[in-house]
């Protein structure tokens, strides 16, 4: 029995497959009718329905065949490709109705290009910003007279009682005083070479003569005369320029920048942080600066700070356990500020860089760079990389402390050369 549709039966003339034909042409030649996979009862060519599991649902859209060799236009031939591979497959997509697979690492790498971006960005306008805040008004080319260079960089750094910006309130809660003019509250000399850095802390009270200067307004010339007094007078007479002649002539040391900084510039700095934690080992108090501290550990506030490094009358050796002090609590100063958890916090960094660089005063060849490497250089003496010390004093003259000439000689030659430094001080 033929189950077969009609016109299917192999018997039927003129469409013999597999019996041989009349036609000159090989049956491989011949156009073979196509199937079609939603065809149904009545289709003109009646050809065979498909099964309804293999049906597409009616109104779907069936995808485009690939063909090999010939296409539908030629009655060509299909390849029976199968559409819509499983989850998983190589082509980049992840079976979710054709969605891509997501490159991770691409996205990481464009990630981190924005991020490198961004702080490059801010790191620019950060620089252009704090450089802009400079105050760069003392003019070392001024100075006469100068000593040769040396090996390594030398710092005179200075502490001024300016009480610029400051209010009546702000001066009796930090007692400063309403003294008129400014006058050096402390000096120190800081060598960064290649042996580690030296803080050298020159007394106020030293004994020094005033050179042949010009002057930094008038630029008169004002020819020496042997004069000699304390070396803060220096700073009171004619500003920094005088006080860097002065130093350099009594000292043979060329000094390559200025820093200065004031009352409230130091006291926003040491706030700005959060305060400065200090070890102090013994108790004192002094009315004139307002200290009054117990021994042991404890952060000092701005105000605190400020006591702490102008207290003198509180100590037996004076100004020279002041300097101590001074060195001390300005080394830890510089390493509590520079930790990751300042330079990489934007809200304490950018208010203790605004607090510094609003009072801090420098020279007209100062850079941010120099100045990055004063502020590490003297974390480096706390960290052990240097040292520190007073200028080797001698004697006095009843008043002003006399320098040790023969060790200040053999610092100073230490100093040119970037050598260690084996001199000790007081």
């Amino acid at each position: 029995m033929n189950e077969w549709p009609n016109r299917w039966s192999g018997d039927q003339s003129g469409n013999r497959y597999g019996h041989g034909s009349g036609s000159a042409e090989p049956e491989g030649a011949r156009a073979m009718p196509h199937v079609r996979r939603d065809a149904g009862p009545g289709y003109q060519r009646q050809e065979p329905p498909l099964p309804p599991s293999m049906s597409p649902r009616r109104g779907a859209a069936v995808p485009p065949q690939q063909s090999q060799g010939y296409d539908d236009a030629h009655d060509g031939y299909n390849t029976g490709q199968v559409y819509g591979g499983g989850r998983g497959g190589g082509d980049g997509y992840d079976g979710r109705a054709g969605r891509p697979r997501p490159h991770w690492g691409r996205r990481i790498k464009w990630t981190v290009i924005a991020l490198v971006a961004v702080l490059a960005v801010a790191s620019v306008a950060t620089y252009f910003w704090a450089d802009g805040k400079l105050r760069r008004k003392v003019d070392l080319s001024k100075v006469i007279d100068r000593p040769a260079t040396g090996d390594g960089t030398n710092y005179l750094i200075v502490g001024s009682d300016s009480r610029e910006g400051m209010s009546a309130a702000d001066k009796q809660k930090l007692h400063t005083g309403s003294a008129e003019g400014k006058r050096t509250d402390s000096m120190m000399i800081l060598h960064d070479g290649s042996n580690g850095p030296t803080l050298i802390s020159l007394p106020r009270d030293s004994d020094v003569e005033i050179p042949t200067y010009v002057g930094s307004s008038s630029g008169k010339k004002y020819p020496g005369t042997g004069r000699h007094t304390k070396l803060n007078a220096a700073y009171a007479e004619d500003g920094p320029e005088l006080l860097v002649r002065t130093v350099e002539y009594n000292t043979k040391l060329h000094i390559d920048h200025y820093v200065e900084i004031g009352f409230a510039g130091f006291a926003n700095i040491v706030d700005a942080i959060g305060g400065v934690e200090m070890n102090i080992p013994k108790a004192f108090k002094d009315k004139n600066s307002g200290a009054d501290f117990p021994a042991g550990e404890q952060t000092l506030n701005g105000q605190q700070a400020l006591a702490f490094v102008r207290t003198r009358h509180a100590f037996a050796g004076q100004d020279l356990d002041r300097t101590k002090n001074q060195q001390k609590f300005l080394a830890t100063l510089a390493s509590q500020t520079a930790t990751p958890g300042t330079v990489l916090n934007p809200f304490k960094l950018y208010p203790t860089m605004s607090a510094g660089l609003d009072t801090l005063i420098v020279d007209k060849d100062m850079s941010l760079w120099s100045l990055g490497n004063m502020f590490f250089a003297m974390k480096g003496v706390t960290g052990g990389d240097g040292k520190s010390m007073n200028m080797p004093i001698s004697g006095s003259t009843g008043g002003n402390l006399v320098w040790d000439k023969a060790k200040l000689h053999q610092l100073v030659q230490q100093l040119n050369n970037d050598e260690k430094v084996t001199v000790s001080g007081n």
